[in-house]
């Protein structure tokens, strides 16, 4: 232990006596642990990135939403008859229904839950104060869909959905607007013209903004929740033909107009196995289809699939990340050898001078890996920090979200004493085998 010891100790004078040279054999290191460490910050934060993402969605879903046929739309579906009239006329579709959704649900056996939502931006009023909101029709489906959890109060009853009863459900903001210091549960809120009573809280749901525009939902918190039901009897049901629908009826104008006439806004369908989504939403796209008279009139997506993708090709980013960092280690090993070799060839008397001392070959190879670890592992801290500071630096210059884990820390500095040691053996061995009596004849 104490020929070890010293054998250390000789390297680390061995190293301070040629710092310039020392450092710059430890750079290739620097820069390989550095990209590293930065690599797998980035594909751990976009991974973590789309796992949130996942979350907000909810596993197994497909969402529909509704898609408002304008008359530039419609031409492109018109059959040239070489009558006006008929040129003219857009193709009749009732739009998206609770109808469609019912005849989804009791057609195909394994949709587990279906959610439909209504959204009325409206203007809220509650103790003098008035902002701008959205008051959105849903079942109890929809917390359980989006996982979104009660804070305080309770969930709609059978009895607020089937009579259209004027209660509601609050997001975490609101009750921050509205009712700071108070408890809202009992107390009302006017939304445009209908007084609600507010039955429960929902617990915050945290989503950055960047995940909420990618998936394109809104933020929740933002909203007030009330029954289906409700908002058609209270509110706007948009699938009634009113008087003022039939005067508009033979006006040409009437043709270009892009007013929503869905009576829903979109529906999320959850299946009970993940393998038969894809085949899902092709059965509820020709369901609709047919229901809506060949008018394509809503979209069908599966965000699932979509963000599976996006994982397959951010793990693909970060394999070539990782063979780029992979080639800068490298690199870095190649110089550390060819500097250690250098080294070799510069200490020759050095070494014939500890062998004519007593000093055997396992005392001159342990001599120069010691040196040669000691360069990587110092190549690693530095590494590691420099790392560290360049995954911060683009998480907060670019918005991209990074993580730093303690095994990938660990990965980097394995990985670098590794190379000190496989690429420091063949210079110590070379310099272990020198004849004592040739290496002091050396100048």
């Amino acid at each position: 232990m104490q020929r070890v010891i010293f054998n250390f100790i000789l390297a680390i004078e061995g190293i301070n006596a040629n710092k310039l040279r020392s450092f710059l054999t430890g750079l290739g290191i620097v820069f390989g642990v550095a990209a590293v460490i930065a690599m797998l910050a980035i594909g751990t934060g976009a991974k973590q990135s789309i796992l949130d993402q996942m979350k907000l969605i909810g596993a197994n879903n497909i969402v529909v939403q509704s898609k408002v046929k304008t008359g530039d739309d419609d031409d492109q579906g018109q059959q040239s008859s070489g009558s006006a009239n008929t040129k003219n006329k857009k193709p009749y579709s009732p739009g998206l229904t609770l109808l469609d959704v019912e005849a989804i649900e009791g057609t195909l056996p394994n949709v587990e839950k279906i959610s439909p939502e209504i959204v009325l931006p409206t203007t809220v009023i509650q103790s003098a104060k008035q902002e701008k909101a959205r008051c959105v029709g849903v079942t109890n489906a929809f917390f359980e869909l989006n996982v979104m959890k009660l804070e305080k109060g309770q969930y709609f009853h059978h009895e607020h959905i089937e009579y259209g009863r004027p209660v509601c459900i609050i997001g975490k903001n609101i009750q921050t607007k509205f009712f700071p210091n108070d408890d809202p549960v009992g107390k009302q809120i006017k939304c445009g013209n209908t007084w609600l009573t507010i039955i429960g809280i929902l617990k915050k749901r945290k989503a950055s903004k960047e995940s909420l525009q990618n998936l394109g939902i809104r933020d929740y918190n933002d909203d007030i929740y009330i029954p289906v039901s409700t908002s058609l009897i209270r509110f706007k049901d948009r699938a009634k033909i009113t008087k003022d629908k039939i005067g508009n009826n033979d006006n040409e104008d009437n043709n270009k107009s892009d007013d929503n006439y869905h009576q829903i806004d979109r529906f999320v369908v959850r299946v009970n196995d993940s393998k038969t989504m894809q085949a899902t939403a092709d059965l509820v796209a020709r369901i609709l289809k047919r229901r809506h008279l060949d008018v394509i009139d809503f979209e069908i997506e599966v965000p699932e699939l979509l963000l599976e993708q996006e994982q397959k090709t951010q793990e693909t980013f970060n394999m070539v990340l990782a063979a780029i960092a992979g080639i800068s280690l490298l690199v870095g090993g190649i110089g550390i050898m060819n500097i250690m070799l250098a080294s070799v060839l510069e200490r020759i008397k050095e070494i014939g001078v500890r062998r004519s001392l007593g000093a055997n070959q396992r005392d001159i190879i342990l001599q120069f890996l010691f040196e040669a670890v000691f360069i990587s592992l110092i190549g690693g801290l530095i590494g590691v920090l420099l790392g560290v500071g360049a995954a911060k630096t683009v998480s907060a210059s670019s918005g991209i979200p990074t993580i730093v884990s303690f095994w990938s820390i660990a990965l980097a500095f394995g990985v670098s004493a590794t190379i000190g040691l496989v690429f420091g053996i063949f210079p110590a061995r070379k310099a272990a085998i020198q004849d004592p009596i040739k290496a002091l004849r050396s100048d």
